[in-house]
């Protein structure tokens, strides 16, 4: 089960960082825009660390 969890979460934040940062970082768009999308992602990824924790302490409870 914890291995799958592991999986789970690197796959979601491989795709946040490669959906989420790549337009941040070769985007032609303006800088507010980049900025908006920068802290967007951020906050997806406090969100994931969050559900990371949250779900391991789950698990080990069992």
């Amino acid at each position: 089960m914890k291995f799958l969890l592991h999986a789970i979460f690197i796959i979601l934040i491989a795709l946040v960082t490669f959906f989420g940062l790549g337009p941040v970082l070769f985007a032609d768009g303006v800088l507010k825009e980049r900025l908006w999308t920068a802290a967007i992602v951020v906050v997806i990824y406090f969100i994931l660390g969050f559900l990371y924790r949250k779900s391991f302490q789950w698990v080990n409870r069992k």
